[in-house]
Formats: C-alpha cells, structure tokens, sequence
C-alpha cells in the first residue's frame, strides 16, 4: 500500500514568494494541500484541511502568521501540525517571536528554495516519526 503524500498548506501575500513556496514543495516532494494570500483564509484552510505542515508567512493582512500559529497550536486537534514561518525581519527579535508563538522553524526571506525543501522535508520526516 503506497503512503500518503504529506499534504502542504502555505499562505502568503506576496505572489513570488508564494511560487517559490510552491516550488520547495513540490521539490521536497511534498504536495500542495492549498494556498492562502491571508491569514484569516490560512485559517480556515488549516482547519478544513488538517495538513501535515503549514507554511505561514509572518507579515499578512488580516491575522499574521504569527496569530495563525498561536490559534494551530492552541486547537487540539491540529496542535501537532509542524509550523514554519517565514519573514522578511531577519533580527534575532523576530525569529523569537516566531519560536514564542509555537513555530518549529522559521526562515528569513530571502530564502533559498533548495534549503526551504530540505527544512519542509525534514519537517515532514519529523512529523511522520512523532506519529
């Protein structure tokens, strides 16, 4: 019996970032779930979805990746969803605010898609193993 692709929901505002998350995706050999350009619509993806990852950019209108990380890790059903973030503050004080909202990761943007599929596969690997 084949496994089941490790499902992928990203959201982003900006479209070229959202191509390049795309492309890690599916080079990480993961598959795209579904695509948010806000916070409020990655909310409700995430909850009628139920992915194995979520992929939230930081700054978004609406709720920010960062509020949309605390409501995933605040529901108990999808609480164990690895979350990475990503933002455009490259300074230690965002990324802390990432890891204090629940991320598992987090990436500056600019970002290599190369290394964003390795942390996306990495991710899913870890999240098969807790299963």
């Amino acid at each position: 019996m084949a496994e089941a692709p490790v499902r992928v929901v990203i959201a982003d505002d900006d479209p070229d970032m959202r191509m390049l998350v795309e492309i890690a995706v599916r080079k990480a050999g993961l598959e795209l779930a579904a695509v948010a350009t806000d916070g409020t619509q990655a909310w409700i993806l995430i909850r009628d979805e139920a992915p194995d990852v979520v992929v939230l950019d930081v700054s978004m209108p609406g709720m920010s990746g960062l509020d949309v990380c605390r409501l995933v890790r605040n529901d108990p059903s999808l609480k164990h969803i690895p979350v990475l973030l990503l933002s455009a503050g490259v300074s230690g004080a965002s990324r802390d605010a990432g890891m204090d909202a629940g991320a598992n990761d987090f990436m500056p943007k600019p970002f290599s898609p190369r290394l964003l599929a390795a942390k996306l596969a990495e991710l899913a690997r870890g999240r098969e193993l807790a299963q």
